[in-house]
Formats: C-alpha cells, sequence, structure tokens
C-alpha cells in the first residue's frame, strides 16, 4: 500500500485517493495468486464522516445517548428535540447548535482574547443571595428566546444585567457562566461510538441493565482476559451486549466469539450501538445455555434445537435501546441456570428475530403475510445453522479464555465453561456482589485445574484538573463490581500418574501430623494446666 499512497501523494492527489490506494493494492494480491481471504479494511478517510443510517452518540457535558441517524427522525435529548439532517457529512466530533425548527447548524470556533483583563473581585463574603441581583426576570428571557436570540447572547445579557457579577472572584464568574452556558446554550456534539463511551453512558443513565459495571472495571476485563485479534473466546453476559461489543471492538473482526445466551435469544442492544459493519458479524456465534449440559455429556443432536424450551423474556424498544424484562428467574447452584418455559412459542419465535435483525419489520412493511412467514422461516433455519456451527466450536474445547459477566450465580456458569478452554488460558468472572465470586473461589480451589486466583475490587476517583483549582471530585462511584481472574491448567498427569498420587497423600499426611516432642509436651501441659485450676 506504501507504493500507491507514494505515487498518489507525488501527483499531488488529495487525501480522498487512500480507497483507490487500497483497491490498487487488493488487485496486486490478487495478481500475485495469494489464496489468503482478506480480512477486515483499515479504516479510510470517509469512515469519519457520518452518514446516514450510522449509529453515533450525542454528547452535551457529561451526558451521553446513542442513536441512530435518520433523516426526518425527531431526536428528543435533554428535555430538547432535533433533526439530525444536517449531521451527515460532517467529522465525527462536531459540535452542532440546535437552532429554531429543530435545524442543526455547526457552530464556529471562536478565539478567546487572552489579553482582556475581567473585572473581578478578591472576596465573595459581602455577596447576598437574596434572589434580587439579576434585573432580568423570567418573563424577559422567554421573550428572548421567543425571538429567536441564540443562547449565547442571552448568557451575555445575563451577565450584564448581573449586580453581583463584577463583585464576585475570578473563579466564581467562571463558574457563574459555565453553569448559564449550561441552560441556554444548547451545544450538542456527535461523537463515534466507542467501548468507553458507551460503558459511560450506561453506567450513568441505566447501570443497571449492565449489573453495576463501571467502565474502568470493563478495561480490567479486557485486559486480564488477554482479549485481542485471532482469539477464540466465550462470552456469557447479561449485560445488554456491552461487554460483547467491546471484545468485538477490541478484536477488529478477526477471531471468533461464542456467546452463550439464557432465554430464547441473545439480547445486544449495546452491540449495536457500536455499528460494526458486516465483516465483524461473521464471527460472532451464539449458543443456548440450557443445551450447554448436553454438550459436555455429547449427547447434544441437531433436534434437540428446535425442540428447546422457549422462554417468557420478552425484548421491547425503548429509547433507542433494548430492554429485556424476564418475569422469573431460577438460580440453582447445583446446575446450569435454565429459563421457565413459555405458553406464547409465537411470541418468542418472533422476539428471536427482533433481537438478532436490527432492520427488522412490521409483517405490513415486509408485504404479504405469506413473504414473512417464509422469511423467519428462512431465518430460523438459518440461525440453527450457527448454533450448530457453535456447537463445532465449543466441541473442540480449545477456546482461548473465557468471559462471565451475567446476574447468574456464577459458580456453576464458571464450573461447567471451564471445561471448553484449553489450558494455560485466562478466565475473568464479574459480579455485582462479592459473596458469589467468594464461593466461586473456594470451588475452583477444590476442584483444581486452575491458578493464580485472584478476587479484585477497584476503586476510582475522578479528578477536577483546572488552574490553581484542582482537586478530587466530591462525589465519586461507591463501587464498580468484583472481578475473579486466574488461568487454567491440565490435570491430566496427576490424574494419570498414581506415584504422584500416593506422594502426595504421604507429604500431606506428613504435614498435618504433629511432632513427636509436641506430642510429648502436650500431656504436661494439660497436667500443669489442671493443677493451676
Amino acid at each position: 500500500v506504501r507504493l500507491p499512497a507514494a505515487t498518489a501523494q507525488g501527483q499531488g492527489q488529495s487525501a480522498g485517493n487512500w480507497r483507490d490506494a487500497a483497491e490498487l493494492g487488493d488487485r496486486l494480491s490478487v495478481m500475485e495468486g495469494s489464496e489468503e481471504q482478506p480480512g477486515p479494511r483499515p479504516p479510510h478517510p470517509g469512515d469519519h464522516r457520518i452518514r446516514d443510517g450510522d449509529f453515533v452518540v450525542l454528547k452535551r457535558e457529561d451526558v451521553f445517548k446513542a442513536v441512530q441517524v435518520q433523516r426526518r427522525k425527531k431526536v428528543t435529548f435533554e428535555k430538547q428535540w432535533f433533526y439530525l439532517d444536517n449531521v451527515i457529512g460532517h467529522s465525527y466530533g462536531t459540535t452542532f447548535e440546535v437552532t429554531s425548527g429543530g435545524s442543526l447548524q455547526p457552530k464556529k470556533k471562536k478565539e478567546e482574547p487572552t489579553s482582556e483583563t475581567k473585572e473581578a473581585g478578591t472576596d465573595n463574603r459581602n455577596i447576598i443571595d437574596d434572589g434580587k441581583s439579576q434585573k432580568l426576570t423570567q418573563d424577559d428571557i422567554k421573550a428572548l428566546k421567543d425571538k429567536g436570540i441564540k443562547g449565547e447572547e442571552i448568557v451575555q445579557q445575563l451577565i450584564e444585567n448581573s449586580t453581583t457579577f463584577r463583585d464576585k472572584t475570578e473563579f466564581a464568574q467562571d463558574k457563574y457562566i459555565k453553569k448559564k452556558k449550561k441552560k441556554y446554550e444548547a451545544m450538542i456534539t456527535v461523537v463515534k461510538p466507542s467501548t468507553r463511551i458507551l460503558s459511560v453512558m450506561y453506567y450513568a443513565r441505566e447501570p443497571g441493565k449492565i449489573n453495576h459495571m463501571r467502565y474502568d472495571t470493563l478495561a480490567q476485563m479486557l485486559t486480564l482476559g488477554n482479549i485481542r485479534a485471532g482469539n477464540k473466546m466465550i462470552v456469557m453476559e447479561t449485560c445488554a451486549g456491552l461487554v460483547l461489543g467491546a471484545m468485538m471492538e477490541r478484536m477488529g473482526g478477526f477471531g471468533s466469539i461464542i456467546q452463550l445466551y439464557p432465554g430464547g435469544g441473545p439480547v445486544r442492544a449495546a452491540t449495536a450501538c457500536f455499528g460494526f459493519p458486516k465483516s465483524f458479524l461473521s464471527g460472532l456465534y451464539e449458543f443456548p445455555l440450557n443445551q450447554v449440559d448436553s454438550l459436555l455429556n455429547g449427547t447434544f443432536s441437531a433436534e434437540m434445537l428446535s425442540s428447546e424450551p422457549k422462554d417468557s423474556a420478552s425484548v421491547e424498544e425503548s429509547n433507542g435501546t433494548l430492554e429485556e424484562k424476564q418475569t422469573s428467574e431460577q438460580e440453582n447452584e447445583d446446575s446450569m441456570p435454565e429459563a421457565p418455559e413459555s405458553n406464547h412459542p409465537e411470541e418468542q419465535e418472533t422476539m428471536e428475530i427482533v433481537s438478532q435483525d436490527p432492520d427488522y419489520k412490521e409483517p405490513k412493511e415486509r408485504g404479504s403475510k405469506k413473504d414473512y412467514i417464509q422469511e423467519k422461516q428462512r431465518r430460523q433455519e438459518e440461525q440453527k445453522k450457527r448454533h450448530l456451527e457453535a456447537a463445532a466450536l465449543l466441541s473442540e474445547r480449545n477456546a482461548d479464555g473465557l468471559i462471565v459477566a451475567s446476574r447468574f450465580h456464577p459458580t456453576p456458569l464458571l464450573l461447567s465453561l471451564l471445561d471448553f478452554v484449553a489450558p494455560s488460558r485466562p478466565f475473568v468472572v464479574y459480579c455485582q456482589y462479592k459473596e458469589p465470586l467468594l464461593e466461586c473461589y473456594t470451588k475452583l480451589r477444590e476442584r483444581g485445574g486452575v491458578i493464580n486466583l485472584r478476587l479484585s475490587e477497584t476503586w476510582l476517583r475522578n479528578y477536577q484538573v483546572l488552574p490553581d483549582r484542582s482537586h478530587p471530585k466530591l462525589l465519586m462511584s461507591g463501587g464498580g463490581g468484583y472481578l475473579l481472574s486466574g488461568f487454567t491448567v491440565a490435570m491430566d498427569n496427576l490424574k494419570a500418574d498414581p506415584s504422584l498420587k500416593s506422594s502426595t497423600s504421604t507429604l500431606e499426611s506428613h504435614k498435618t501430623e504433629e511432632p513427636a516432642a509436641k506430642k510429648r509436651k502436650c500431656p504436661e501441659s494439660d497436667s500443669t494446666f489442671q493443677k493451676l485450676l
């Protein structure tokens, strides 16, 4: 690719010719007779532009919301409504101002004068907050809004009509301006979805959907699990697909991920917000959790997929994200958790299509009812085929890692899924509470086959970094969950060699047996104690 890039630079072509250079590089590789199928292409400059149908994240101060860009679609964000038509074609990270009629206009950056000295006081003790310092009333401010005056001008008039603004200190003035801008200036920044942004968004707005997993805890899970391109990973999560999306982003479309799900279908609301290309989905497989036992026992067959029990969980769309509501849950420490049966199989089949296809439409929009039924059957056959492929991958029992982050008890899940992981591979288990992981830790020590077990909790504190006023923030997170991590090892040598067992048992007996000198001293000490009494 370097040769076409250098040629384009020598001919004075623009940076947009990188796509032509990549296509030329692909043609050269085909001419050389390379039989390798190319993986996902690196992003070209066009990927940094917002296009129709892209998933984006709206940002205002510290508030985020994930939406899909669609023309003439009204979006409500922070008590304001607008259309996203004008963001198409702009770069990610552009800041827009909400104008009259719900239109978004790019905000031009203005250079603030640095030589101008602000008139400020030295002390705030003489300022009395009696509510009379502002000359403008609420009716005056409403009249300014009705005239179409921008928020920046409204803030300037509030400053000019404040009788105590010039008496405030410089820091107090900055805080006052920041507060008024947040209230009256409607500035929206469109950013590209990422693991950090989506995890912060979910933790701030809907932490219950991700089991109160904090963003730094998710980062540690990816690091401890050694998530990288080319891996074959197993994940069991009930965090709306956030952990799955984070793994897919880090793997970059290379490798395979097998997702185990409870109920009738996987919930991937957060995964859809990433906006991954179709090439990333080719290595993603799913397998029902209630069929894991049969796969371990060797009794799994293709007929079991069509007769598996249906779950009563319903998936509905709300505020651009999918919600999973389950009427009842069953947690059993001695067996794998299975979802209860449902009395409405037709509704469950519809839910499977909705949860897996973001482009799902109602039967009226698709066409006739017959076409809809044929389409549904085709998708079910395709889903069954993917399940069989996932079962074949799990049967190899050579996964490169295991990630568990669910609302179920982690002990039965981990003890069953560890059999699919190859030796010398990492595993990470997340739980909101410490006690289930302590029990899991004890069971793993009794079972064996794992080393370097570690139960950890992260302490996080945010800092405000500003000139002459950098300090820890007053409010901080109380907890972000707990992690249990370790590595798998092979136990075949210890089980096969009886001499190792005998030597181990002899060594343990020597350790537990008390020395002879200590045995002789025990009766004397007991008799002396009785005499003292």
